[in-house]
């Protein structure tokens, strides 16, 4: 029987399930450590950085987001067992998705999930709603506790809204302000220009897309497995699965192409008893392995599809229809999406942690 994909890692793993508009969303998570303290207003914090409703640049559909956990904690310590839990769906609106039973909206799901089983969930998109991403918010929480043990840090921020770019390097950036607005980018006039730009959007009835960077600090040397498993593959794959990911590219990315071997190669020398690369082109993974430098990578989100103009296209029947977007939709993904890129890449770092600690002697 082959696997339906709805788990991610081998040994810190996360399988969920749910859909935007059933009775719940949730997850499994297996393998983490027994005696993990875990902290419930750390969990709910990254949840409520996730939510619809934050701010008038993103959806406004009204959830709590409560987590309840179901299995495998006790006395606010983790046993060692599956921890289970759901987050219950309080607002949904399935009527603003009748209009939808039998027309494929433009750049959705819904006509690849209906050619492949044969039937869809049409309330919301279903298991293909970014509202799925809630319970890797949960399993990405638990995993930062597990990483924050160990001194590995993660910070995600928003980077780029349409052609307004933040270009300054993220060493002189303080990322400590990314929650401070509503976008998230921790350079207040920049994100000044890109709220602005996404309000304008959404009078238009229109939406854009953007780029998320993302920074793992003090990740030591070692993680990642040769030759499927390299680390940055497996980010890559994580961050793809992200609703709306369009591009990943991690270090020089896409730029390295431009430069000669001689100025990209990363120099190595000894500080002290340690070895640091002089530049960082490789984005901390070097063979597939993290090198311990830190992990820079960026995840390019399109524009969310769903558009409040009028659109041509087909229903089940192949006939053409006018279709317009109806409800509450982001007209930028991305101020939700930075937890979501953060508890993505802590899922991978927190797999391949004890996955390296298992080769060891």
């Amino acid at each position: 029987m082959p696997s339906m994909s709805n788990t991610i890692g081998k040994i810190f793993s996360l399988t969920t399930f749910g859909e935007s508009h059933g009775v719940a969303l949730g997850g499994v998570i297996d393998g983490c450590p027994t005696g993990l303290e875990i902290d419930l207003d750390f969990i709910q914090s990254e949840l409520d950085r996730r939510r619809p409703g934050q701010s008038n640049i993103v959806s406004q559909r009204k959830e709590g987001d409560k987590v309840e956990f179901l299995s495998g904690i006790f006395e606010g310590k983790t046993t060692g067992t599956p921890i289970g839990f759901i987050i219950k769906n309080e607002n949904q609106k399935s009527q603003d998705y009748d209009h939808l039973i039998d027309a494929y909206r433009p750049s959705h799901a819904d006509y690849t999930y209906d050619v492949k089983y044969g039937i869809r969930d049409y309330k919301g998109g279903g298991r293909a709603s970014a509202r799925a991403t809630v319970s890797s918010v949960v399993g990405g929480a638990i995993a930062k506790l597990l990483l924050k043990k160990h001194g590995i840090k993660i910070s995600a921020y928003t980077s780029q809204v349409g052609d307004i770019k933040l270009l300054k390097d993220y060493h002189t950036l303080d990322l400590s302000k990314t929650d401070s607005n509503a976008v998230r980018c921790p350079d207040e006039l920049i994100a000044d220009t890109m709220i602005k730009k996404i309000e304008q959007v959404r009078k238009d009835g229109d939406t854009i897309g953007g780029v998320i960077s993302c920074i793992a600090q003090n990740v030591p040397v070692g993680l990642g497995e040769p030759v499927f498993d390299k680390l940055h593959a497996n980010l890559g794959k994580a961050m793809l699965g992200i609703n709306a990911v369009k591009g990943f590219e991690i270090g020089s990315g896409f730029e390295g192409v431009k430069m000669n071997g001689s100025k990209h190669n990363d120099v190595f020398y000894k500080d002290g008893k340690t070895i640091h690369t002089k530049t960082n082109n490789s984005g901390g993974v070097q063979g597939g392995i993290s090198n311990g430098e830190d992990i820079f990578f960026r995840v390019a989100f399109k524009p969310v599809a769903t558009i409040m103009q009028e659109q041509s296209t087909v229903n089940s029947k192949g006939e053409t229809v006018k279709l317009m977007g109806k409800g509450r939709h982001d007209p930028c993904v991305l101020p939700r999406a930075v937890p979501i890129v953060e508890a993505m890449c802590a899922l991978v770092l927190a797999d391949h942690l004890l996955r390296h600690r298992a080769t060891r002697i």
